[in-house]
């Protein structure tokens, strides 16, 4: 026997890949959607087939599930960090080494928690960074979507040849199948020029994916040398060139110290790292040429504002992105960095970041809301295929996202989400199944129902 048929419907649905659709409904069987469009025209199609429904109206606006492209749920016990405010990279890592290995923190328990708080806030697929392996599940256990991505970070090129490969590889194992697994090589400053040439190797060649820290520190950002730098005045690229690698460096680090001023964006580039397979977070201390680079690359950028905010670094340049056509995503960073795991802040701080920066464009509203729903599902590889997600079409995952914001017309909607959406979160339906009402983590059972 098929499955029972439940129409969600809502005066505004926002699709993402079609128009939005005022008083609109979503079809959904088991876990998959069955018909997307007017209320009035899915009813009739199930009538004509014979299907019986049960209907769940919602106030608002129904979006699908929110995906939040660059989390690190095992810190949520950590919101002490994030409550501060500091100035730069260096102070914020201080406070958070001291936070991490000053006392016990139990990382299962934590990552379960950031989980139900980002179920509350309507996201139902994560890009999530693990540490520490007491975490490595929380996804699975949590019946989220997304992709788990083992982190790496702090091997020199002699370590990393003697024992590092072969403990990641044994690491990997350890990282659940479902819903997806993959490696985040920390940032090209964590680790030496021979771990960042063989991770994105050991991934592609399992068909995994590659997440890492790029462009988040002023450290990264391209520069001109200063002064010549003893024995290497006639290598070609001294300061902003790009030819670094023939002075055979071992580390960006190294670059750095040599007077080299090629971006960290070049130096991944030139090892292989970008590529389609792989997206990268917070894209702050990029120049034009480095964003063009991930254009060509087929890489999206996470942009995760209230973290860089935290930290003290600049705001990304938002505006850039759009005029450009890049790929973007949101993401929340963790509590050791950020507010809270509600992905709406951060669209909102990206709508706020844009307008100052000087995007006047009619369409930000969508394109932003877009970012936090089809763009992280891309930026995962997640919105193509027998199991994607990130936008409202026929045979998708039944992931959706319920909204409580004035929907008299798709405008005020959309403006209201995009500006204001933050807490508003009524609903989130994971693979077909109600997991939240009014902030209240529950089973669909609790969700009342009416039938035709």
């Amino acid at each position: 026997m098929s499955a029972s048929v439940t129409v969600h419907s809502a005066h505004v649905v926002v699709p993402m890949t079609a128009p939005p659709i005022l008083d609109g409904a979503v079809a959904v069987r088991g876990d998959r959607i069955l018909h997307v469009g007017e209320r009035a025209w899915v009813v009739d199609q199930l009538a004509a087939r014979g299907l019986p429904y049960t209907e769940r109206r919602w106030r608002g606006a129904l979006l699908p599930g929110l995906v939040n492209a660059h989390s690190h749920l095992q810190y949520t016990g950590m919101a002490a960090v994030g409550a501060g405010r500091y100035r730069g990279f260096e102070d914020w890592a201080a406070a958070f080494t001291a936070d991490y290995g000053g006392r016990e923190h139990d990382w299962g328990a934590d990552a379960a928690e950031g989980a139900a708080q980002s179920i509350r806030a309507g996201v139902t697929s994560i890009a999530d960074i693990i540490t520490d392996l007491e975490a490595v599940s929380v996804l699975a256990d949590a019946g989220l979507g997304g992709i788990a991505y083992w982190e790496v970070m702090d091997w020199e090129n002699a370590a990393w040849q003697e024992r590092g490969r072969d403990q990641v590889l044994g690491e990997l194992e350890h990282i659940p199948e479902h819903p997806g697994a993959g490696l985040s090589p920390h940032a090209p400053y964590s680790l030496d020029v021979g771990p960042l040439l063989d991770l994105p190797d050991i991934v592609r060649q399992r068909g995994l994916r590659l997440h890492l820290h790029l462009g988040e520190s002023a450290f990264e950002a391209e520069r001109r040398a200063l002064e010549p730098v003893p024995g290497l005045a006639g290598v070609v690229g001294l300061g902003r060139g790009a030819d670094w690698h023939q002075a055979n460096v071992p580390s960006f680090r190294a670059l750095r110290a040599l007077g080299f001023g090629a971006s960290a964006t070049t130096f991944v580039d030139r090892l292989g790292v970008l590529g389609p397979d792989c997206h990268i977070a917070h894209g702050v201390y990029m120049t034009a040429a480095d964003r063009a680079l991930l254009r060509a690359r087929g890489t999206a950028v996470a942009l995760c504002p209230r973290s860089n905010a935290v930290i003290g670094l600049d705001p990304p340049p938002v505006a850039d992105y759009l005029r450009e056509g890049s790929a973007i995503a949101v993401g929340t960073d963790s509590l050791s960095s950020s507010p809270s795991l509600d992905l709406m802040a951060d669209v909102a701080a990206l709508h706020r970041i844009a307008r100052n920066q000087g995007y006047g464009a009619r369409d930000l509203h969508e394109r932003l809301l877009a970012a936090a729903t089809l763009g992280g599902a891309h930026a995962m590889g997640l919105d193509v295929g027998p199991d994607r997600i990130g936008h409202l079409a026929v045979g998708a995952r039944a992931d959706l996202a319920v909204f409580d914001v004035d929907a008299r017309t798709v405008a005020d909607a959309l403006a209201e989400l995009a500006e204001d959406g933050a807490g508003r979160a009524r609903a989130t339906v994971i693979r077909g199944v109600v997991r939240a009402v009014d902030g209240t983590v529950l089973t669909a059972t609790h969700v009342p129902e009416r039938t035709p």
